[in-house]
């Protein structure tokens, strides 16, 4: 497996620490791959009954790496097709293509999973925490729905789990405006299940909680909340799929990566 993400278990908890703090664990082609990796490892470990996802570093997961949006910019989408981490890449017999594995992976994992986030969970990111069962994060940490800044749309599961954890009005303003948000107003909206100035010591704390319960019981929550949860997501992810290649690599999405990267006002086409 992949040092970019590290998988630890102990006392029947599995700790999954994102590895790239220097680049506030963005996601590149290798991260993608890695985490997917991780996530499909813990289905059948053995004695695993709560999961734990932080990011090393300052920040839980801070999107996409600018070496992704650099291709974009050029017109070379997010690469080739049988390229290793490769966001775009389906697998035959699954719902999501790679992007959205990262974060659907944890909904397909048979025990809770309890996202630490701290730092920034943006784009990417925030669709990642969004994944988890529970979302534990420090009051300032930084969240966006931040795809159309890019000139993209919420493509990694994100317009499906939103629509889930927020009311539909919140969902579609935080989506068109791909504003930030603190993690009080988070709390406030529903992004965040519990706000804490430990964030990753109040997780384990109650993934230890979790742990101590009947396994059986509540995988068997788990999977009866799944039941109601998954109704229409195949459908979802792939219209998330179509509405994204739309958008990669047209003129506006070119113009809003050069005009972020070149730090100017972009300049449209209707």
């Amino acid at each position: 497996m992949s040092d970019r993400v590290i998988v630890t278990i102990n006392d029947g908890i599995a700790e999954v620490r994102f590895n790239r703090a220097d680049k506030r664990n963005a996601l590149d082609r290798e991260q993608f791959a890695a985490i997917a990796e991780a996530g499909e490892s813990l289905k059948t470990a053995d004695g695993v009954r709560a999961v734990v996802l932080v990011g090393d570093g300052e920040s839980f997961c801070a999107g996409l790496d600018f070496s992704i949006f650099g291709d974009m910019a050029g017109g070379n989408g997010a690469g080739g097709e049988n390229d290793r981490g490769n966001p775009g890449a389906m697998e035959d017999g699954r719902i999501t293509h790679l992007g959205q594995q990262v974060c659907w992976v944890w909904e397909e994992l048979p025990m809770p999973v309890i996202a630490a986030v701290h730092g920034h969970a943006l784009g990417g990111g925030l669709q990642i925490a969004l994944g988890a069962d529970i979302r534990i994060a420090h009051p300032d940490t930084k969240w966006s729905v931040r795809e159309v800044h890019w000139g993209l749309v919420p493509d990694m599961t994100g317009t499906f789990m939103l629509s889930k954890v927020v009311r539909q009005d919140v969902a579609r303003e935080l989506t068109y405006t791909a504003r930030m948000v603190g993690g009080r107003e988070a709390y406030d909206l529903g992004l965040v299940t519990r706000l804490s100035d430990t964030p990753y010591e109040d997780a384990m704390a109650l993934a230890r909680e979790i742990a101590g319960r009947s396994p059986g019981a509540v995988r068997g929550a788990k999977t009866a909340f799944k039941h109601l949860f998954d109704e229409s997501a195949a459908e979802q992810f792939e219209l998330e799929r179509r509405l994204i290649g739309e958008q990669i690599g047209s003129p506006n999405q070119v113009e809003s990566v050069m005009a972020n990267m070149e730090k100017r006002a972009p300049n449209f086409a209707d």
